[in-house]
Formats: structure tokens, sequence, C-alpha cells
């Protein structure tokens, strides 16, 4: 079975440059999830490493494909010096941990809440996860495997996660393109949602 963590990690940091920072956490019955932190400019920039050890199963499943099966790593991209998001990491490593925990598959569209301010003062309990591609490239992966897949994820207040629940994420990002909202300002306000 091959090792896809020095694959992956390498394609972050050819897509981002050199990690400034770095983190592990471990959760019971889970393989250790890192979060690195790539500042580029005002922006730093948050990528889960281990996520994508394991292919995400159905949790319909009666058993987990240990080969087949969608792969990915969470990337969150926010204006560094507003606040004090470097808190991110244990919320961002739980995200990652969620696919082995709760047995969802995490895809573009989906919601995922942690329950508690994302980082100190934040006013995002959750996220969006986006469309991959734009940051960094899928990671192709030796046949059977799936490729890797780095999914952004957009933080979200708990206004606009009910307005997703009802509306869908494409009208979500519909009304943050038709506000100009910032989604890189930690502090950001919720988009009008009328």
């Amino acid at each position: 079975m091959v090792d896809v963590l020095p694959l992956v990690e390498a394609r972050l940091r050819s897509a981002l440059g050199e990690p400034d920072a770095r983190a592990a956490v471990t959760f019971l019955g889970t393989d250790r999830i890192e979060v690195l932190r790539f500042q580029e400019g005002d922006i730093v920039r948050y990528a889960t490493l281990g996520m994508s050890a394991q292919p995400m199963s159905d949790p319909t499943a009666v058993l987990a494909d240990p080969v087949k099966g969608p792969r990915a790593e969470l990337v969150l991209s926010v204006r560094s010096g507003l606040a004090d998001t470097d808190k991110v990491l244990r919320p961002l490593a739980v995200l990652g941990a969620s696919p082995q925990v709760e047995g969802v598959v995490v895809a573009p569209g989906a919601s995922l809440d942690v329950g508690e301010p994302l980082w100190p003062g934040a006013p995002f309990t959750s996220v969006l996860v986006a469309e991959p591609g734009g940051l960094v490239e899928d990671l192709e992966l030796d046949a059977p495997l799936d490729p890797v897949r780095f999914l952004p994820l957009l933080p979200m207040t708990p206004n606009e996660a009910a307005w997703k629940r009802v509306h869908g994420a494409q009208a979500l990002q519909e009304r943050w393109l038709a506000s100009g909202t910032d989604l890189r300002d930690p502090a950001r306000k919720s988009v009008p949602l009328e």
C-alpha cells in the first residue's frame, strides 16, 4: 500500500511554499491529523495533512473499502493579523478527522460544523466546502486509488449556515459574490440574507 501523505505534503509545498508552522492532533481511534500553516503576504493558509491517508467511505457501507473511495485534504485561507486564527488548528484537525470518526464523506457543497467559534472571537462555527482545483491541484494517484482533492473551506456565520440549509450552497455563494464578500476576512459580518 502506497503512503500518500509524503506525496500530499509535496503537492502542498509546491502550491503554497514552505510551511512556517505545523501542529498534530490525534483523536482516540483515528490516525494523526496534522495542520500546516503557510504564510503568503497578508494571507495565511491552513491545510490538513492526514485526512487523505485513508479513502472516505459511504457511512451506509457494511465494510469500508481500504483502497477505493474519495480522498481529500482541507485548506482554509484567511487574512493574517486581524484575529488569533492560529487557534483554528484544533477545529481544522477535528474536521479532518471527521471521515474516520463520523464516517462522513466530505464533498463540495457540504457544511461542516465544529459547534464552537473557529478561533477566539470568530463569528463562524462552520464552513462551506468549496470546489477543489483552484489553489492546489488534485493529486493523481496510481490506479485504483482515487485522486486526493484539496477542498477549500469558506467560513460561514450561523445565519449563513441556516440560510444555506434552506437555499443550498450555490445560492449562498451567489449571495456572497453579489455582495462582494471578502471570505478571507476573519472578522467579517454575515452577508445580507433578505
